[in-house]
């Protein structure tokens, strides 16, 4: 949490006292250097460039939640769209991930009050969980700082939400936009002369959205009650989300080319329902010593649809329909021409997909599309407790806190498959036929049996321990620790042990991770701090549980048997210099290494296409040079931040390179490629840029602007750097253009607390992607469904290759208004 602090002078009592000149003590902003509130440490002794924002930044920002904030206005952070919905991005710091894909390596932890939002199952995040009218502050914590616990690989999200003291009144909020946006929210927050202070705040979001069948709703509601004396304070926070979005992924570059709004396959749907419930206490036992800590449950039930091409039926033929399809059809009531079958009059696989449906003959090769579904339910509670300690000894400074923290989950994962056929506008339509039935079995590469019902118990407790020591007025030494231990239990309902392929499974996990920092404060315009700290990431129960290479799952759908993996262990490294600037404005210089150990990938499977397995991957690392600064000028605020960033394979690796040119097998076969040290990470750009600026044009009108600025990166598939398109079998770069983009947004308050604001985002309607992918293509760029293109080699039908991105939101103008009641 980020506070900024504004010491006042004492006043004396009575009339004399009221003569006597205030003297304002120097402005100093405190960082929340745990994730539980209690130790708040000055900025300048914090040994590593700590970023944060105010949730009023957010509201003039106009940004849907922390993740779009970050995006536009931190240093370092970029955004890759993978899903296309406006609430479900990865979310990238450094090169380090939070996602809410399965099967993404996650990188960084979120925090909301103390409260840990990564989830048990993957560790990944629902940013649409997440009720932003609720934000008070947020702060961006850089490195594997192990105060912050499990995930915390490149960087921490601690978010502090706002409550009655802090933020009485009431306000309503209405907005309207292009693609049919609609949103409204309201905040209520007060307090009384007995100590009790309320909040409620929520927000209905609707939007079509900018590509084909990509609606989105998202309904939040958040409440806080408090109640405190002079030592004490007890509060109650609830929080439910009901979220229905549909995110319809990357699209092949041509078919994007031809309709920029297009989509490959549909639908592609999450829903979500999650409760949250924390009971958060702090008292001063004495002016030196208090203890914090929290006691929460959350509940999130989420259930996904999505609409796929059955890879496996790419290399079939294309309009036979066998004597037997004919007759199973004949008899259900279906006309089958009689003239030979051709793509004018029957499109592939309708008839052989539904013939073998009826027959229950290996559907499986000849339906093109499939209904993949799965429901997860997850429970995690937890209870932490903090001791703060402020005071000396023998002439030195501490500012220490000693913590411990324990949670649990449990998780419920089922998922099925079905098999169906595409239609022109590629959307799938499913048959009476699973891909189920039959352990172990496959056709073509599609396993039979795709059914997953998987029960996860897991645990990790934790203690922690930190010191910034004043070793003197300019040097300040920070001493932290964290030991961490997490058992995971997984059962298979399906599948018991020892059969190979269960699930079942019982792991254990255990690491204490240190943190060394010293600062030094030459003057207010010159700082210098360094730092070194590790940061460790246990596996989770749907990594354990898809980690053979003979059994391959095709994530978030099937999940496999389980040889042991082992922890993500990150050691990071980071020295810089900072200062003030004149108008309040501050600057930094920084550079920073993190070596990511045993790092865990997703790894394709090299015997089926489109499936693969998590592994342990020798060394990664992500090392850069980060400048920013901020400034008033006049009516002015400006900022300004630039990073290059050198993300890097360190080891050597051989992964699968279907739809790699490189590959050994080659042109348009499965093969692997061969990943050297030095050859770059996927997704990540090397150089960022990005500009701020807000500006009081009047006492009512306001203008603000940001300009973002990203390089090109690697597709995923290429994590070889060499794959070449030839035009023909391969199409497509294999990595993504640079591009710029400028957000412009304006407010006027005509009246007392009346506010009318407007937003253009990517004004000059730049197209560009975020993010690519290599694969096989099962259209041609007409958009019709191709199969077999390419005649037989060596036993094999070679498959065409594209390349897949994720476009980026063309130009959106949104208006709305703001009323608060005074």
């Amino acid at each position: 949490m980020a506070l900024a602090c504004a010491a006042l002078a004492a006043l004396a009592a009575g009339g004399a006292a009221a003569q006597q000149p205030v003297t304002e003590l120097e402005r100093v902003e405190v960082i929340g250097a745990t994730p539980l509130p209690g130790l708040a440490v000055p900025r300048s002794q914090v040994p590593a460039p700590v970023q944060t924002a105010t949730g009023a930044a957010l509201e003039r920002s106009g940004a849907l939640g922390p993740a779009d904030f970050a995006a536009r206005r931190l240093g370092s952070v970029f955004v890759n769209e993978i899903q296309n919905n406006p609430f479900q991005p990865d979310l990238n710091y450094r090169g380090f991930t939070a996602s809410p894909l399965l099967g993404t390596p996650q990188g960084l932890s979120l925090y909301l009050d103390g409260v840990r939002l990564n989830q048990a199952f993957g560790d990944v995040v629902s940013w649409d969980l997440i009720p932003r009218s609720a934000i008070a502050t947020m702060t961006l914590v850089p490195g594997s700082n192990p105060l912050y616990g499990l995930n915390t690989l490149g960087g921490a999200l601690s978010v502090q939400t706002k409550d009655g003291l802090s933020h009485p009144g009431a306000s309503v909020q209405l907005t309207l936009g292009t693609e049919q946006r609609r949103s409204g929210e309201f905040e209520l927050g007060g307090s009384n002369a007995q100590g009790l202070d309320w909040f409620v705040t929520g927000q209905a979001f609707r939007e079509d959205g900018w590509r084909q069948a990509s609606p989105t709703r998202v309904d939040q509601l958040f409440a806080k009650v408090g109640w405190h004396d002079a030592r004490t304070r007890v509060s109650l926070t609830a929080a439910a989300a009901d979220t229905d979005l549909y995110g319809n992924g990357l699209q092949e570059i041509r078919l994007l080319q031809r309709q920029y709004d297009s989509v490959y396959t549909q639908p592609d749907q999450t829903e979500n329902r999650a409760t949250l419930l924390n009971l958060a206490f702090s008292h001063e036992i004495d002016r030196a010593l208090s203890v914090t800590g929290n006691l929460h449950t959350r509940r999130i039930r989420t259930h996904t649809l999505n609409g796929d091409i059955n890879e496996g039926a790419l290399d079939q033929s294309v309009y036979t329909v066998s004597a037997a399809e004919r007759a199973a059809l004949t008899r259900a009531g279906i006309t089958v021409p009689t003239t030979p079958i051709n793509a004018a009059n029957t499109p592939f696989p309708f008839l052989r997909c539904i013939g073998q449906g009826l027959l229950n003959d290996e559907p499986g090769e000849k339906c093109n599309g499939l209904l993949n579904r799965s429901a997860t339910s997850q429970t995690q509670s937890g209870l932490s407790g903090q001791l703060n300690w402020k005071g000396q000894t023998g002439g030195v400074g501490h500012q220490a806190v000693l913590g411990a923290a324990v949670e649990t989950s449990r998780v419920d994962f089922r998922q099925t498959t079905q098999l169906g056929y595409l239609n022109p506008d590629h959307s799938v339509t499913g048959i009476d036929s699973f891909a189920d039935g039959v352990t172990g079995g496959d056709v073509d590469g599609v396993p039979f049996d795709n059914r997953v019902d998987l029960r996860s118990r897991s645990k990790t407790w934790s203690v922690y321990l930190a010191d910034t020591l004043s070793l003197g007025a300019q040097t300040h030494l920070t001493l932290s620790g964290r030991y961490n231990r997490s058992t995971v239990r997984n059962r298979d309902q399906i599948v018991s042990a020892p059969d190979p392929t269960s699930l079942d499974g019982d792991h254990r996990f255990s690491r204490f991770n240190p943190a060394v920092g010293l600062t030094w404060t030459a003057s207010k315009a010159f700082q210098v701090y360094a730092g070194y700290n590790e940061g460790s990431r246990a596996p989770t129960a749907v990594e354990l549980g898809c980690a053979n290479p003979d059994n391959p799952c095709k994530l978030p759908n099937a999940l496999a048997g389980d040889p042991p993996l082992k922890q993500v262990v990150t050691k990071t490294l980071e020295a810089g210099l900072r200062g003030a600037l004149p108008g309040g404005g501050q600057w930094q210089a920084g550079v920073f290494r993190a070596t990511n150990h045993d790092d865990l990938l997703f790894v394709a499977a090299p015997s089926a296409n489109g499936f693969g397995y998590f592994k342990n991957f020798g060394k990664t690392r992500r090392q850069g040079v980060e400048l920013a600064a901020s400034t008033r000028v006049g009516p002015a605020q400006l900022s300004v931040s630039y990073t290059w960033l050198d993300a890097t394979y360190r080891s050597a690796e051989e992964v699968n390179g279907a739809g790699n040119s490189s590959n050994e097998e080659g042109p348009g076969l499965e093969g692997e490629i061969e990943i050297r040290p030095g050859d770059r990470i996927p997704l990540v750009p090397r150089q960022m840029l990005k500009l701020g600026a807000e500006i009081d044009l009047t006492e009512r009108w306001a203008l603000d602007l940001d300009v973002i600025g990203m390089a090109g990166v690697y597709a995923r598939g290429n994590e070889n750097n060499q794959h070449q398109p030839d035009g023909t079998t391969y199409v497509g770069p294999g990595r993504t253009g640079g591009y710029g983009v400028l957000n412009l947004g304006t407010s006027f308050q005509p009246a007392r607390g009346l506010k009318l604001f407007a937003r253009v985002n990517n004004v000059f309607d730049r197209k560009y992607a975020t993010a690519a992918q290599l694969g096989a293509t099962g259209f041609d760029a007409n958009g019709n469904f191709q199969a077999r293109p390419f005649p037989q080699v060596n036993g094999e039908y070679p498959l065409q290759g594209s390349t897949f991105v994720a476009p980026g939101a063309p130009r959106s103008v949104v208006v709305g208004l703001r009323y608060t009641f005074f």
